[in-house]
């Protein structure tokens, strides 16, 4: 059971958000963050309100019950909304529960997404495309921008690696469960025996970090240049316009030459980095809150098998779920990604709450 006066401070604070907004006399710099928390307020202060007046309407409707003076239709009517009424209780408790929950301060932000081809050789690199397009169609029906940074082909049009920066409204929310071992099982084309074969991919999700979120200092930094080169070494152009930035303290090396400029693969290589860095960082602090915990929906960890993608079955299956969807094209299509995605997201608010009940 919530506190009574912890849900009160939500119906109190709503009403003073109120009052300030319809006052005219926020700061400019103030008011962004007042109208977002009191807009996230509204979609509970409902509930809210019925959890804290439920000890008085369950009194009235059992005085009612109770009272011999009370026709049996009477009655009848009160026992039906009393039964409602817990109903609507343990409904609202749950929503406030979550409501509650501390808030992941990364979820607003927009994404960085590294897919790289894993075991299975030419297979794993075509693999790699396929996942690369299927962001690209959730991108697509969701309206986001997703923006290459950089890209390695493999031959027959697979992808080694790609990174990509997707933009819109709490991305890294919907995208974060992403991260881990992608598998796939299906008969490649070259396959003359019709065998099945299993590679993978990994991806990655990272919030994408801005200037205020990681500070990088120019002594941290080992900035090294040189010659881009395209498949098999030739070289693409006659300038060290390639730059590889090592951070020092964390070890963490960014390497970028997708642009003839020595500067744009610079900035893009910074842009990375700054994300990898600020990833590295809520891991540690992550790894530090839960060492004796690990959530049924995973770590984040890049070495875990989170999904087989069984193409001769037609079937995608979330392992740290147990969720098996029969509609393997549709959610390559992009068409059924949602499902999947509230299907993990309400499991980690089942693991957190567990954790406060």
């Amino acid at each position: 059971m919530l506190p009574q006066d912890k849900v009160q401070n939500l119906i109190n604070r709503h009403l003073q958000l109120e009052k300030e907004l319809s006052s005219g006399e926020i700061d400019k710099s103030k008011y962004a963050e007042i109208s977002k928390e009191y807009s996230d307020l509204n979609e509970i202060i409902d509930q809210a309100k019925e959890y804290v007046n439920f000890k008085k309407e369950t009194d009235d409707l059992n005085n009612i019950i109770n009272d011999k003076k009370s026709d049996s239709e009477m009655v009848e009517f009160a026992e039906i909304e009393l039964r409602n009424l817990k109903k609507k209780y343990l409904i609202n408790e749950k929503k406030l529960k979550i409501f509650l929950l501390p808030k992941d301060k990364a979820d607003g932000k927009n994404a960085i997404i590294e897919i790289r081809a894993g075991t299975g050789g030419l297979e794993a690199s075509l693999f790699a495309s396929d996942l690369y397009k299927m962001y690209e169609r959730v991108c697509q029906k969701k309206k986001w921008i997703i923006e290459i940074i950089s890209i390695s082909k493999s031959d027959a049009g697979g992808l080694k690696e790609v990174i990509a920066n997707i933009k819109g409204k709490n991305i890294y929310s919907s995208l974060k469960y992403e991260s881990g071992v992608h598998r796939v099982q299906r008969v490649p084309d070259t396959e003359t025996q019709g065998r099945v074969h299993t590679s993978a991919a990994t991806v990655a999700v990272l919030p994408e970090a801005e200037d205020l979120d990681i500070k990088l200092d120019e002594k941290d930094l080992r900035i090294d240049v040189f010659r881009s080169s395209g498949p098999g070494g030739q070289s693409v152009n006659t300038t060290d316009s390639a730059v590889r930035i090592t951070h020092i303290p964390t070890g963490i090396v960014v390497s970028q030459q997708d642009e003839k400029s020595q500067i744009r693969n610079k900035e893009k290589g910074l842009r990375i980095l700054r994300s990898r860095i600020y990833d590295y960082e809520r891991q540690k602090i992550d790894k530090e809150r839960s060492k004796d915990r690990k959530s049924k929906i995973g770590t984040g960890d890049r070495s875990e098998r989170i999904r087989t993608y069984n193409f001769p079955q037609g079937r995608v299956t979330d392992h740290r779920i147990n969720l098996t969807l029969h509609k393997l094209d549709e959610f390559m299509e992009g068409e059924i990604f949602d499902e999947m995605i509230e299907s993990l997201s309400l499991q980690a608010q089942e693991d957190e709450l567990s954790k406060i009940n």
